[in-house]
């Protein structure tokens, strides 16, 4: 065993493709004292079954950013190590058996080309010329990424572990950490045992590459890392004469991925309900073991594949394998520090696609960890997104065993989640069931969505047209723009910040001016160094010493951990206090009228103008309403502590009756958001996108004195944007969008929509995307283009507007 250094300026455990491509790329960025330790060999783990596909298209420009790199990197490491990797690029083949599957992977092929990744959409015909053992009677389309390929994932970590060995890493195996040792939140190393021998490395940094391991490490230091393992199954076939190198083959819709290697066929599945497994914990002697076969639990997708590929029929199976991967709550892999422990860092869980993923996740984390802030927007994965709940063995069973077959299920628009549900429920729940509600789940919250009229179906019905809640969101849509509809927004995370120093910490902090009087509302940003978003909240002042923050119920966990680091010597205490209040916004038109009749208290504009909160009296309550508005209309949100919540909902819904009040859902309140051209954290504005050029330069005051990201703005106001945000709507009625459909400007392709729903009052689908343009370009330059929208291949024309296309002076939000 090689000598274990009693110091390092970070520690690596696990030494599967994860763990190496972080030691790599730290190495590469000339961090010395990098250990690595492997509880048993090099790959032992996931990574030496894996089927080694590198698909380099993804869901959003980032994520293709990195399965991009790790391509790149991949055809590069054998001449850089002398290793060979087994990386060949023999494009890939997506195939379609039906009208919705086409749409979708027509839909992934406009992404390609925004994304700047070779792409072709082929017909029946031109699939079977490309895969000539394919039986395509019922193949609608394909899709050909040429670039795409095939590796060997042993191999490829084994070549990261020797890049990393010749830029001075120690990667030791046949040593487990037991433990990882922490003072005043912060990690001090690692404690560590083999062959009988213990000892502790001082350490700076930890990263937990633990792979379907790593929850139950992280659990040891309170640090959340939602995933779970499940069986996950292929079969090789016997050598199978004359057999030609091969495309890598996707037929989602069976649920099945074939892969030519050496004269065989690795044929594998993502099948709909898959097998947890290890829910009592992993065996200390686990390394390079299969799990027991399941012929039973296969053999319908091998029924399918024989029928696909007849000549299966003639090709004796040998090998049947059968081996753990960890999959997340949603698919998406885990990144970054833990939020309640400075120096843990986390790069697991990256569900059956962790050979694409690694190359590009690994030199992320590096960059992170040495910038101490991430390179882009990395917020689809990023550790903050987890859940404290999530944690839970119970939940964590329930859930994987359905995403595992959401890889390759139809990636529908709002697609919810069937397993494991009801964990966060508002107090209103039921009232809102009882009302005919249809759920969703965000953050694990059940939130309305849509309300089902009497007699029609609770339940969604998926397709990329429209689906069948279409006219309900219309209806509950034009409610809030013509008369008055209700909403149930408990799921807003909710901070107090209070102390003595409370107004200059969050001066400091927001790019807005917050040192306000009582009583008002401020819409802010928080900003990095440079200038990007990393927060969109409101900021109401309740006293001298006190503040209250309405933040996105997914970005809670991102946003405190933000607050609390920034602290420095003020006393400022920061509280999450979500799950107090419900918050139920009234908005519309005829929302002052409803207000007028639940409540004795003046709702005028001279009494209560817009951007104030105060309290006011409900039927035999107390409720803090406050006059902002989501959806751009006159409202109010009112906060009710949730044990008079359902008083107060009675209250305003029998009241409601007499001015035609509906109750709305989370759909209509999104479609209005767009008419509005409102931004949403995640979508259209994220930490990599400056606040100037994301239109909120209207939200930031610099003369207010210093704050983070200031400079930023200042040096950017100096230089011009380089690209705008910008409104879209069809000018067809009939397209709908959703995000991601590539932008063309005169006819060449420059971005792609970061949102999109349909705007009921504007007559057509509306959509919002950055724009690239020059620094001293004007707006009526900008708008002279012509602006055209690719939907799934087709090509629409688009009205564009820098400014709301919905009330764009807000005079009916101010009414």
């Amino acid at each position: 065993m090689t000598e274990v250094p009693a110091k390092a300026r970070v520690v690596i455990i696990g030494g599967g493709i994860s763990g190496c491509s972080v030691a790599y790329h730290l190495a590469k960025l000339g961090w010395t004292d990098i250990v690595l330790l492997e509880r048993k060999q090099l790959t032992s783990g996931t990574t030496w079954h894996a089927a080694g596909l590198i698909g380099q298209l993804r869901a959003s420009q980032n994520m293709t950013r990195l399965a991009k790199y790790s391509a790149d990197l991949y055809a590069k490491l054998e001449e850089e190590t002398g290793l060979a990797t087994g990386f060949r690029q023999c494009g890939s083949i997506t195939v379609a058996l039906t009208e919705e599957r086409r749409e979708e992977i027509f839909r992934q092929a406009a992404l390609a080309r925004a994304f700047g990744v070779d792409v072709n959409e082929l017909s029946p015909s031109e699939v079977s010329a490309r895969y000539p053992h394919l039986n395509i009677e019922d193949v609608v389309a394909g899709v050909h990424l040429p670039l795409d390929g095939q590796a060997d994932p042993g191999n490829i970590a084994l070549a990261l572990a020797k890049g990393a060995r010749m830029r001075g890493a120690k990667i030791i195996e046949q040593v487990k950490v037991t433990k990882v040792t922490t003072k005043e939140g912060r990690v001090t190393g690692v404690d560590w045992e083999a062959n009988g021998e213990k000892g502790h490395i001082a350490a700076d940094h930890v990263v937990n590459c633990g792979g379907m391991w790593g929850r139950d490490l992280a659990a040891q230091n309170d640090v959340t890392l939602p995933l779970h393992a499940c069986e996950h199954f292929y079969i090789v076939t016997e050598n199978i004469p004359d057999l030609a190198q091969l495309p890598v083959l996707r037929v989602p819709d069976e649920c099945a991925y074939y892969k030519e290697d050496a004269g065989k066929i690795l044929l594998g599945a993502f099948e709909p309900k898959a097998k947890p497994w290890g829910m009592e914990g992993i065996s200390e002697d686990f390394c390079f073991d299969q799990l027991p076969e399941d012929f039973d639990h296969f053999e319908p997708i091998l029924e399918k594949a024989v029928s696909r590929m007849p000549m299966l029929a003639e090709a004796g199976i040998h090998t049947f394998f059968n081996g753990p991967e960890s999959f997340t709550p949603d698919d998406r892999y885990y990144l970054g520090e833990a939020p309640n422990l400075r120096g843990y860092w986390i790069a697991a869980g990256y569900n059956s696609i962790g050979i694409v993923s690694s190359g590009g996740a690994g030199m992320a984390l590096a960059q992170w960890m040495n910038d101490a802030e991430p390179p882009f927007d990395l917020w689809e994965v990023d550790i903050r997104r987890a859940q404290p709940f999530q944690k839970n063995r119970r939940y964590l069973k329930e859930r994987v065993s359905e995403t595992l077959g959401l890889l390759y299920a139809d990636h529908f628009p709002y697609r919810q989640m069937a397993t494991a549900r009801g964990v966060r429920r508002s107090p209103l729940h039921e009232h809102l069931k009882a009302q005919g509600a249809v759920f969703g789940e965000v953050a694990g919250w059940e939130r309305a969505n849509w309300f089902a009229n009497d007699g029609q179906e609770r339940e969604y019905r998926y397709s990329w047209k429209r689906q069948n809640w279409f006219d309900n969101q219309r209806a509950e849509h034009m409610a809030m723009r013509q008369g008055v509809g209700l909403l149930d927004m408990t799921s807003f995370g909710k901070i107090r910040v209070e102390g003595r120093d409370a107004a200059a910490f969050l001066q400091r902090l927001c790019a807005n001016n917050v040192d306000v009087p009582a009583g008002r509302i401020v819409y802010t940003q928080m900003l990095n160094g440079r200038g990007g978003i990393e927060c969109d909240l409101t900021v109401t002042r309740l006293s001298e010493t006190a503040y209250f923050l309405v933040v996105p119920g997914a970005t809670l966990q991102r946003d405190l951990v933000w607050l609390r680091s920034h602290v420095a010597d003020e006393w400022v205490t920061i509280t999450d206090v979500t799950s107090a209040e419900v918050v139920l916004p009234v908005m519309g038109p005829q929302s002052r009228e409803l207000m007028q009749k639940i409540s004795p208290n003046d709702f005028s504009n001279e009494a209560h103008s817009f951007g104030t909160a105060r309290e006011i009296e409900i039927g035999m309550g107390l409720a803090r309403a406050h006059r902002v508005t989501y959806v751009g209309e006159l409202g109010w949100e009112l906060y009710v502590s949730s044990d008079q919540a359902a008083h107060v909902f009675e209250t305003i819904l029998e009241a409601g009756a007499d001015v035609g009040l509906k109750l709305c859902g989370l759909h209509a309140m999104d479609s209005c958001r767009i008419e509005k051209a409102y931004r949403h954290f995640g979508h259209d504005i994220t930490d990599e996108d400056h606040v100037l050029e994301a239109g909120l330069g209207f939200a930031v005051k610099t003369a207010k004195g210093d704050f983070i990201g200031r400079d930023a703005v200042l040096r950017k106001r100096q230089a011009g944007l380089t690209r705008r945000m910008v409104q879209f709507r069809l000018t067809d009625p009939e397209p709908l969008l959703f995000h991601n459909e590539p932008i063309l400007r005169d006819g060449k392709i420059v971005s792609y929509l970061t949102s999109g729903n349909y705007g009921h009052a504007l007559g057509g689908a509306v959509g919002l995307g950055y724009v690239p343009c020059r620094p001293d370009e004007t707006g009526a330059e900008m708008l002279a283009s012509r602006y055209t929208i690719d939907v799934a291949g087709r090509i629409y024309e688009a009205e564009a507007s820098l400014a709301p296309m919905y009330d764009p002076k807000s005079e009916r939000v101010k009414g």
